[in-house]
């Protein structure tokens, strides 16, 4: 077992307050595991484009990696920008995550793609995934389709991350019914804060009728400007909405994202003592010290 996060003080004995405005902890290096698996199956949600969602959910997985946990990554948008940002050529796909759900004979590990991050592995998507939305619609148990596939590799992982597209569709309802847990990657601008209201409407619907299990793990706070009183107004209202649920790690803006996605790496890997390297390391410690992952 890992050991409860520290508070931090100043010298002067005053607890050293954060970006969210409560107090900032220490969340120590998880110990290493005995063994591998099962995997908790995290969804990456929000229906909103353009909120570091895929950027988020790379680097959480690189920096869960770093400490030894072992990660699955889905992806879960036709648009497959995680296959690319992992380096893989969505156009070049034979075999991806659309032939895993909507064909009898296709197993995950027919899919599995290794990926150049050690510990990370890549069940690939590319725009044959957009038909499975239509396609799905006449299937009986439309909704446990990307459950089911994944049980057949969950015992091989600590984490699976589902990297969801930006809707709340019927891919994304798969994802919600397959997940233990929802990260929600929220940019700090009113207008992400106000779309929220639809998705946690999604998935308490999940819940009550599909998956009961499903938590919403924490609301990542993303892409935040601190000089701006805008970005502090704001993350006050997240707060507000989602009180312990908000992460007390932040995902500051930085080019240095950008330049790491072109460059097809993990900030991890790319920039590993930068700020944002960090940061992703530290929501990693705090994921697992809020037991949503091993």
């Amino acid at each position: 077992m890992t050991s409860e996060p520290k508070e931090l003080f100043t010298i002067h004995g005053e607890a050293i307050i954060g970006p969210t405005g409560r107090p900032k902890h220490e969340f120590p290096v998880p110990e290493p595991l005995d063994s591998h698996g099962p995997g908790r199956v995290i969804a990456m949600v929000n229906q909103k484009g353009g909120v570091g969602k895929t950027t988020s959910a790379i680097n959480l997985a690189a920096a869960l990696a770093e400490y030894g946990r072992k990660v699955l990554m889905v992806d879960f948008d036709p648009q497959g920008a995680l296959s690319a940002g992992l380096g893989a050529n969505p156009h070049e796909l034979e075999t991806s995550v659309y032939n895993v759900m909507m064909e009898k004979s296709v197993t995950v590990n027919d899919a599995l793609v290794s990926t150049h991050v050690p510990g990370v592995d890549l069940l690939p998507a590319n725009i044959d995934l957009s038909a499975a939305e239509v396609q799905l619609v006449t299937e009986v148990g439309r909704e446990q389709v990307l459950e089911r596939a994944l049980r057949q590799v969950r015992d091989d992982y600590d984490v699976v991350i589902i990297d969801c597209q930006p809707s709340l569709g019927l891919l994304t309802v798969n994802a919600l019914t397959a997940a233990h847990g929802v990260v929600i990657p929220l940019v700090a601008e009113f207008f992400a804060l106000r779309a929220v209201a639809l998705l946690k409407d999604t998935i308490e619907k999940v819940q009550d009728r599909i998956n009961p299990d499903l938590e919403i793990d924490g609301v990542l706070v993303t892409m935040v400007d601190l000089r701006t009183t805008h970005a502090k107004e704001v993350i006050q209202r997240i707060v507000e909405a989602f009180g312990e649920k908000v992460f007390e790690t932040v995902i500051k803006r930085s080019v240095k994202f950008p330049d790491a996605t072109v460059a097809a790496e993990p900030i991890t890997n790319y920039a590993a003592k930068h700020d944002g390297a960090k940061a992703y390391r530290q929501l990693a410690r705090e994921l697992i010290s809020r037991g949503g992952a091993p």
